[in-house]
């Protein structure tokens, strides 16, 4: 049976990183071929001969490269070297545990909607095609005055925000900035698109979820010198009044390895401290 193929994508920018880089590279040689290694970064790979990407660094770099990545199909594993390591849900130790059900023809994977997000200048032609993994955000940035946005579904009239912006989140992302909104959390494995305006200027301004082959059409009716339209947190463009949004289902989807000794529930209580309660005396710490 051949071996798997496996490039590294490293973040060397990340003290941990380099320190166990060698040690990582020469376990995984004792599972797979490594056919190259590669700095993460934005620009496109050339060509990939690989069945599996290993993302070292955060979940922050595990998203740029799924995106740096996208129409090739690779599935990617994250090791976390990060904060938090709740999409790359390997550290070095687990992904020794788990390397013979990782290197393999069938590894575990788990696949992610995306969002496929359209910019428009003010003469309707795109400026920017782009892609999220876990959410597209409108912010109205410096200096930080209400920004005014106009709705759309499918094409029919929604309502006009006032506020600080607007959050679109995949299920994916919905644990992310959507959460910290005041956002719904939902099973990663649904497909849907969450919609959680920040601070609206109402009080009857909720969250909602639209089906996945919804449009969404976001018209910039007001905004700041610093209004942004921000991808996964880590790609901002500036926009101006008179610009538009469009926001739908990407076609293809993110393929990430899950680690097989936890859950997506599990990883919420562990990491996110999911609807952790009060520290009550009678239950210790």
């Amino acid at each position: 049976m051949a071996r798997c193929r496996v490039i590294l994508l490293v973040d060397r920018s990340r003290q941990e990183v380099r320190a166990a880089l060698k040690e990582i590279r020469e376990g995984i040689g004792r599972w797979a071929e490594i056919t190259g290694e590669y700095e993460t970064g934005t620009e496109p790979l050339a060509e990939v001969n690989a069945d599996l990407g290993v993302v070292l660094g955060g979940d922050g770099t595990l998203l740029s490269q799924a995106r740096r990545l996208d129409g090739r199909d690779l599935p990617l594993v994250g090791v976390n070297f990060g904060r938090l390591g709740f999409l790359a849900e390997f550290d070095w130790p687990s992904l020794q545990t788990h390397a013979q059900a990782i290197f393999c023809p069938k590894p575990p994977v788990q696949e992610h909607m995306m969002l496929a997000v359209a910019l428009k200048a003010t003469d309707g032609a795109i400026a920017h095609r782009g892609v999220a993994i876990n959410d597209c955000v409108i912010t109205a940035g410096q200096p930080f005055r209400m920004i005014e946005l106009r709705l759309s579904i499918d094409g029919s009239a929604g309502p006009i925000l006032s506020g600080d912006g607007v959050i679109v989140a995949t299920p994916t992302g919905s644990t992310a900035y959507n959460a910290s909104a005041g956002g719904p959390i939902m099973d990663r494995g649904l497909e849907a698109m969450i919609v959680t305006p920040l601070a609206a200027h109402s009080l009857a301004f909720r969250p909602f979820v639209l089906c996945p082959t919804c449009r969404v059409h976001i018209e910039v009716v007001r905004a700041n010198p610093g209004t942004s339209l921000v991808l996964d947190g880590q790609l901002a463009l500036p926009v101006t009044r008179g610009q538009s949004v469009t926001i739908e289902r990407h076609p293809r989807k993110a393929r990430f390895v899950g680690n097989p000794s936890t859950t997506y529930w599990r990883i919420l209580l562990d990491k996110m401290r999911w609807a952790a309660p009060p520290t009550y005396r009678d239950r210790g710490p």
